[in-house]
């Protein structure tokens, strides 16, 4: 397995490029627009061919670039079944493997930071989007978050991995890469093994975060696979315009 840890600054969002060495076919999980240009040039420098693109949820931090991808080189788009986007090509449900060459890519829905939300599953990595974060969790306070599914996703789901299951998550916000399950169990200040549910709920209910930024323009314009806006602000012009650089973990 080919197996790329891709991040965005902006919006410090991760992007996971992952291939079958046998095939060199290869996805993109949770491509941004900014790194487009990046992205493509990865994957024909490693000789691969991107079959599809896969989205966490729909996102509001970012734009993906799912379909500029497509438009690009002919992969698929691939978002929850839940959200029912006109614009995917494959609608993704709990527990049907997406295959890619030899690999499977195992879907885990997992709700609670939002509504449509799923965590994969491939070759001892679960890639958990922004549901379990490194010593944190995402926020569950719009797109029909709730606190109390995100406890029970993460402690049922996710916790119940092997304690070894490297965990890569959709955003880092202190330059750091990958954890485990064991680290995020024992020291997770949000939700560590013996945080009840009525405590979790309380955190979550008591972190007064600002309201997203881009969320107004982001949401709609993930709903559409990958439309910027019109009438986008200028000073956030910068979310979906190329990037000189933007590094690789």
């Amino acid at each position: 397995m080919i197996f790329h840890q891709l991040l965005e600054p902006l919006s410090h969002t991760y992007s996971y490029l992952i291939a079958c060495s046998e095939t060199r076919q290869a996805i993109l999980v949770d491509p941004v627009v900014p790194t487009m240009d990046r992205d493509l040039a990865l994957v024909a420098q490693l000789g691969l061919t991107l079959t599809m693109t896969v989205e966490t949820h729909v996102h509001a931090d970012h734009i993906t670039s799912a379909l500029h991808l497509r438009e690009r080189c002919g992969s698929k788009i691939a978002f929850p079944a839940m959200d029912n986007l006109p614009c995917a090509d494959v609608h993704i449900k709990d527990g049907m493997p997406l295959q890619l060459g030899t690999l499977l890519l195992l879907p885990v829905y997992t709700p609670g930071h939002t509504d449509d939300h799923f965590c994969y599953l491939i070759d001892g990595r679960v890639l958990t989007g922004d549901c379990l974060l490194i010593d944190g969790c995402g926020r569950t306070d719009f797109q029909n978050g709730d606190a109390k599914q995100l406890y029970n996703s993460i402690t049922r789901q996710l916790f119940s991995l092997p304690d070894d299951t490297l965990v890569y998550p959709g955003h880092d916000y202190s330059g750091r890469f990958v954890s485990t399950i064991a680290q995020e169990k024992a020291r997770n200040p949000r939700i560590a093994t013996g945080t009840s549910e009525a405590q979790f709920v309380k955190t979550m209910q008591s972190l007064d975060l600002p309201y997203p930024k881009f969320i107004e323009f982001a949401v709609p314009g993930n709903k559409l696979c990958d439309v910027c806006p019109q009438d986008l602000p200028a000073k956030m012009h910068e979310y979906c315009q190329q990037m000189t650089a933007s590094p690789q973990g």
